[in-house]
């Protein structure tokens, strides 16, 4: 077995402490952790972590690949990655044949927390100094984009560039993205850099100036009823990024005719009235991670396009503050963890 420092869930916090990594499988890489985001999921994990399996979080990440199984091919040692939520899937299902193994039938393996399909073990995550992950579930990290502000591009920009191509987001449509967060603030910047008019709804006029800066051509606060009302049926695609239950009648309200909300934020519960989709053939939609070819994709746009997460960047150290902070909102928009200051691989 390979060791490795990293980040444990201990109570309700985390604390440094040895993990073992699988020794390489064939079609493996060894990837040393250089920056991993930190995300909403990472912080109810935490906090819900009931003690029966160790919990690492962290699964959006870069850094530099180190060593080879003796059938990966598709990275040379040295060569700078970018890894996601999910780790393997069945390869056989019609999901993967399609290239969406994020909708696996058998499930796809998770970064952390999941299940390995070989050895039954439990997958843990990127708070760590090394990752070992079969090579087709990693991905060449284009030359030019920040590797540290990428991280979270590996989760919070997936997440949201999926629903956007699979909407058709782009030139001569109308976009909403519904909170201003980890997800939001790149939903923002993709929908523009896809040529969508784009608009920011938030509970407060205080984003406004952020959303002008990422690029929003509007901004809509949706606790002002007249503001709403008249943005009633405006949009061809809303993208709902709000991480906490709520009512989505308002913001189906928003959605015009033929139109979706994608609910992305928060994967809980959600009551919906039929007359609020019947009333102009709305559609609510909703979209989780993305396949290996989406992710590729939007690796490459980025690139492209300049694209990156506006990030606070924190030694790994303070990993417990960033969780505090983030269940209080106090980052805009992401943190990512510096796992530099870890010692060495043991």
């Amino acid at each position: 077995m390979r060791s490795t420092p990293g980040w444990q869930a201990d109570g309700a916090g985390l604390r440094q402490t040895v993990l073992r990594r699988r020794e390489l499988r064939p079609d493996d890489v060894a990837v040393r952790v250089d920056y991993c985001g930190v995300c909403h999921t990472d912080l109810h994990a935490v906090r819900t972590h009931s003690g029966e399996a160790p919990l690492v979080p962290g699964h959006e990440f870069t850094g530099v690949v180190t060593d080879l199984g003796r059938e990966a091919t598709r990275f040379a040692s040295g060569d700078p990655v970018a890894v996601g939520n999910i780790v393997d899937s069945c390869g056989e299902c019609a999901m993967c044949r399609a290239g969406q193994e994020n909708f696996c039938h058998e499930f796809p393996t998770l970064t952390y927390g999941g299940t390995d399909r070989h050895d039954g073990t439990s997958t843990l995550g990127a708070f760590s100094r090394e990752y070992v992950v079969r090579d087709e579930f990693a991905y060449p990290l284009p030359a030019g984009l920040d590797p540290a502000a990428a991280a979270p591009l590996l989760c919070a920009g997936i997440t949201v560039w999926e629903p956007l191509r699979a909407l058709g987001a782009g030139p001569g449509t109308r976009v909403a993205v519904a909170g201003l967060g980890g997800l939001g603030h790149l939903a923002v910047k993709l929908a523009v850099a896809l040529g969508a008019d784009t608009t920011v709804v938030s509970r407060s006029a205080g984003k406004a100036d952020d959303a002008r800066r990422l690029g929003a051509h509007d901004l809509i606060v949706s606790a002002d009823q007249r503001q709403m009302a008249a943005a009633r049926d405006r949009f061809d695609v809303v993208i709902d990024t709000i991480a906490v239950p709520h009512d989505v009648s308002p913001y189906l309200g928003l959605v015009a005719l033929d139109g979706t909300l994608s609910h992305v934020g928060h994967l809980g519960a959600v009551t919906v009235q039929a007359t609020d989709l019947l009333i102009g053939r709305k559609k609510l939609s909703s979209a989780g991670s993305g396949g290996r070819p989406a992710t590729a994709a939007m690796l490459e746009f980025c690139a492209e396009h300049g694209i990156t997460a506006d990030i606070e960047l924190l030694p790994s150290a303070r990993v417990n503050e960033a969780l505090e902070r983030l269940e209080r909102n106090d980052v805009r928009y992401r943190f990512v963890l510096d796992l530099s200051d870890l010692p060495e691989n043991r």
